[in-house]
Order: C-alpha cells, then sequence, then structure tokens
C-alpha cells in the first residue's frame, strides 16, 4: 500500500502507538519508503482509536482539506483500525479498511472487527480491489504505474502456495 500510495501521489500518514514497549516501532520498509512521513509519524501514547489522538486527529484533518475519503490500514485490524475508521466515519469521512493489508490474532477477531466498522457504514476492500478502484484502466499512466506493484502483490502470493 505503501508503494501504491507513492506511486500515485497519495497523502500518507503514519502513526504508532509507544514504540518503546511492546509494540515497538513501525517497520523499517516504511521508513525506506515513505522517508518524510515517516520522520513525522505520529507517535501516539497508547492511545489506542488514533481518533482520540490530538496530533493524530489534526493532522488527519489537515491533510484532508476538501477531501472526505480515507483509505486505512494497519497492524491489528482489531484494535488498530475498528475503532478509528469508526469514528472518522461518524466525523462524515467516507473510510475504507484495506483487510488485506492488515490482520488481527485470529480469525475471529478479523471477523468480529469487519462486523464492528461495517455495521457503522465503513467499507472494506482489498489491496487488489482498492488498486482497480484507483486505477479504473490500466493504459493510462497511473495504470502503468501500479501495475508492476499489483504484479509483485499477486505473485508473492502464488509463491505462497507453491
Amino acid at each position: 500500500m505503501a508503494r501504491l500510495a507513492k506511486a500515485l501521489d497519495i497523502p500518507v500518514i503514519l502513526t504508532s502507538s509507544q514504540e518503546d514497549h511492546a509494540q515497538g516501532p513501525l517497520i523499517q520498509d516504511l521508513a525506506d519508503l515513505l522517508p518524510q512521513e515517516f520522520e513525522n509519524r505520529v507517535k501516539r501514547a497508547g492511545i489506542t482509536n488514533a481518533w482520540d489522538d490530538e496530533n493524530y486527529k489534526s493532522t488527519v484533518l489537515e491533510a484532508a482539506k476538501g477531501k472526505n475519503n480515507v483509505i486505512m490500514a494497519g497492524l491489528t485490524n482489531d484494535v488498530c483500525i475498528v475503532w478509528p475508521s469508526i469514528s472518522m466515519q461518524e466525523e462524515g469521512f467516507d473510510v475504507q479498511v484495506v483487510i488485506d493489508a492488515g490482520g488481527s490474532p485470529s480469525q475471529i477477531a478479523d471477523d468480529i472487527a469487519q462486523q464492528t466498522w461495517e455495521s457503522h457504514g465503513v467499507r472494506t476492500t482489498t489491496i487488489n480491489q482498492l488498486i482497480s478502484e484507483l486505477v479504473h484502466n490500466w493504459a493510462t499512466e497511473d495504470g502503468q504505474k501500479v501495475l508492476p506493484i499489483l504484479f509483485e502483490e499477486v505473485m508473492s502470493k502464488v509463491g505462497q502456495f507453491s
């Protein structure tokens, strides 16, 4: 998703929670792919609903001026994503959660999180579905930018089943 956002010039806001505790720091891949966004990440002090963190909320609102679409992914869908996605939806954003860009400790946790956010109007999508929604046409300049990302993603999944 970071590569997709970079290719399509989609604003990215990164956040972490208690980097020096069990949650740990964000993955190095994000620092490598999005160095400025990584440097400017919002470091929360343990607040599970990121939307309740004033620094995160103000950063999102600043980036969203004139826009109301939010695409979310996180380490865990059942904690990192469910609550802020609902809060943003309730404040008028059209929120999509990319379910296969995150996960939960168990399938039941993922299922309940999805049911919870969907019951509040948050939409669920997948990486491939999101790519096709954003691009619309593979023959466009944007389509050509993301095709290598899409094929790499598909091939990495195929390799898992070989």
